[in-house]
């Protein structure tokens, strides 16, 4: 079976208001790591996760099944590109030290996945893996009351079954290695409408309503809080983030 591909259609809103991970979350990872000389960095997309590997590690590998996501990639001297299945790649066994994959592992087949890099990981390599959760706007309980409704009754029914791995922050994925705890982290940011907008165009669930309805959800919905609210009206938004991670065992 092919895998998903659901955000070509969308590479360059994704590129640009799709939100990028903390600092924070990088630093507490690379204390598991032995050594930095290969990564991978699994479902790429446009190199966000790669981009700060390859200020780290000698080099980086960054697969996806999306050429047009590819396109979009940020370039770097030790960032070698290549379209990739997750499941089977293309690289030598045993060859590195830390696999990432960022919001992507809900799209994957777990048992084939894990023994893929059992295969070409390094003995004592480190897995991590993130997702984050739903956009919180707590300073404006109206607003966020009326997102929530966009994202569980007007564009619910459009997203893959996949995404309930995402509702349930991963816990209904299996994880066959000793995990390491690991802290909570958060993405927060200062949005307006335009912002909003262009993130949620990003969703594959919205893409997939306007193949079957013909009309985009998101331009009413934003165009209904503008008018509500303020059209210059600025939020604060948060995106919860859960990760796991631990050691490979070959």
């Amino acid at each position: 079976m092919l895998p998903k591909d659901r955000f070509s259609t969308q590479a360059n809103l994704y590129a640009q208001f799709r939100p990028t991970y903390p600092q924070e979350l990088y630093d507490f990872i690379f204390q598991y790591v032995d050594k930095f000389g290969n990564a991978w960095d699994c479902a790429t997309g446009n190199g966000q996760v790669a981009r700060v590997l390859a200020q780290k590690f000698q080099q980086v590998e960054a697969t996806d099944i999306s050429q047009k996501q590819l396109d979009n990639a940020f370039q770097a001297s030790n960032i070698h590109y290549q379209i990739s299945q997750a499941e089977k790649t293309p690289f030598a066994d045993a060859i590195f030290d830390l696999i990432t994959v960022g919001q992507a592992i809900h799209w994957f087949n777990f048992d084939a996945f894990y023994q893929e890099i059992k295969r070409i990981a390094k003995p004592n390599a480190l897995l991590a893996f993130w997702g984050y959760g739903t956009l919180l706007i707590e300073e404006y309980p109206s607003l966020n009351q009326d997102f929530q409704h966009f994202y569980q009754e007007q564009i619910g029914s459009y997203w893959d079954g996949e995404r309930g791995h995402i509702d349930q922050k991963y816990t209904t994925i299996p994880f066959p290695f000793d995990s390491i705890p690991t802290p909570e982290f958060s993405m927060q940011y200062f949005w307006n409408f335009n912002q909003l907008e262009g993130y949620l165009n990003t969703w594959s669930s919205v893409q997939k309503y306007i193949q079957q309805n013909g009309n985009n959800p998101v331009t009413e919905f934003v165009q209904q809080c503008r008018e509500k609210y303020a059209e210059d009206l600025t939020f604060q938004v948060s995106f919860p983030i859960f990760l796991k991670a631990g050691k490979i065992e070959r």
